[in-house]
């Protein structure tokens, strides 16, 4: 609780190999009441990883599917539904919130209820394209080139080469050196204008006016097209900082750098040095190794949900005949022209 109101964090969920660091964060926070794991996956290690994590937490809550259908992020929407609580504050937070700056569930919670007329607030995170650009423009970060204020940028979002370079830059110069304060921007405000909504937080009472029924893309609903209709703006809370791991487009450059592993070193370290709370980290470690040892059975059962069988476009019927041989001379040649140097420092 904080203020009389409750405070419940909710992540789509989602992949176990991210979660094992986002979990401690949220179950040991003293505001939050409830944690909602909305299982969006057919995978079955992570569906019986979130079971034993409800099993080792109270807060922890399993919410599925309510169509019974599951289709990536296509299928978010329906989980809204349940989050118009008016006596309620949620946070929502992506699967891949790999690091915290300590205390931010509360910051952020803070930070929500003293500003009421903005629709959304989100932290500041690293790896969201308008939180570099904010980080940009304040001269916190300064690269090669001016970049727009663009949530799709072919650079800040897209480009594997340029994540790999930002989260070395955050790591070596502000998480191992512990100046991560040192980034902290004060209030933004934004309006009209879509960004990634990696970790926000709104109010229940504003969600239950339309009833949380979220149409289409649910990100450029949440963070344009409704804030947009009403008259509403959105905000950053720059004192408090977290970071995002990667969007689809980078997650393979990054898996090649070994950027998640580095993150995974730097909670190990935080959670065992620097808090009181290293049994949760510890107990949250231990199921994900259990699950790990056990995958091949787990991958093996039936999902609990419907799946949607992808349409097969022209594109992917040609590219079935090519030999692969092809498509990764393709792939070596596409990953060469992608720059790097984007940080200057």
């Amino acid at each position: 609780m904080y203020q009389n109101y409750k405070i419940i964090v909710n992540t789509a969920a989602g992949r176990r190999r991210y979660m094992q660091y986002l979990i401690p964060y949220i179950v040991s926070s003293p505001v939050v009441d409830r944690y909602d794991i909305w299982v969006n996956t057919h995978n079955g290690a992570d569906i019986e990883f979130f079971r034993r994590i409800a099993d080792a937490f109270p807060k922890v809550n399993l919410v599925w599917q309510p169509d019974g259908v599951v289709n990536g992020n296509t299928t978010i929407n329906a989980f809204y539904k349940d989050c118009t609580d008016p006596d309620a504050i949620y946070f929502k937070l992506d699967d891949d919130i790999v690091w915290m700056e300590p205390g931010l569930i509360e910051k952020m919670v803070g930070f929500r209820v003293d500003n009421p007329q903005y629709f959304l607030v989100s932290p500041l995170i690293v790896n969201n394209a308008l939180s570099t650009y904010l980080l940009q423009i304040e001269g916190k970060l300064h690269l090669d080139s001016y970049y727009q204020s663009y949530a799709s940028d072919p650079v800040l979002w897209k480009s594997g080469n340029f994540a790999a370079e930002l989260h070395k830059w955050f790591i070596d110069n502000y998480l191992q050196t512990g100046r991560w304060k040192e980034l902290h921007l004060g209030k933004k405000e934004m309006g009209m204008c879509r960004f990634s909504i990696n970790a926000v937080l709104w109010f229940g009472r504003e969600m239950a006016r339309f009833g949380g029924l979220v149409p289409g893309d649910d990100e450029e609903f949440m963070s344009c097209i409704y804030p947009s209709r009403h008259g509403m703006s959105n905000a950053w809370n720059g004192d408090a900082i977290a970071a995002h791991f990667a969007f689809f487009t980078q997650r393979e450059k990054l898996d090649r750098n070994g950027i998640l592993g580095q993150y995974g070193r730097i909670n190990d370290l935080q959670w065992h040095h620097e808090t009181a709370d290293s049994e949760i980290y510890d107990a949250v470690q231990n199921i994900r190794k259990r699950i790990d040892a056990s995958e091949p059975e787990l991958l093996s059962r039936e999902s609990p949900y419907m799946r949607v069988i992808p349409a097969r476009t022209l594109r992917s019927r040609v590219k079935k005949h090519i030999p692969r041989v092809i498509l990764d001379l393709k792939a070596f040649f596409e990953n060469r022209k992608e720059r790097s140097g984007f940080i200057i420092e």
